[in-house]
């Protein structure tokens, strides 16, 4: 049987919490902030935990996470 591969770039997006949840950045951060509030630039700074119904679909791109 080979072995399974982790999802590379999933890999890089994710990171786990001390206590086993799953921490992603948050979105509408990426670009063309000049005319975004400074409160939601501010607060988009901050790491988000994924959501439930994505949680059976990453497990499964990266299985030892």
């Amino acid at each position: 049987m080979p072995k399974m591969r982790s999802h590379s770039g999933t890999k890089k997006r994710l990171k786990r919490t001390g206590t086993g949840k799953l921490q992603r950045a948050s979105t509408f951060h990426g670009h063309l902030m000049s005319h975004k509030s400074p409160k939601q630039n501010r607060q988009a700074r901050r790491k988000e935990t994924v959501g439930t119904s994505d949680l059976k679909r990453i497990k499964h791109q990266v299985p030892y996470l």
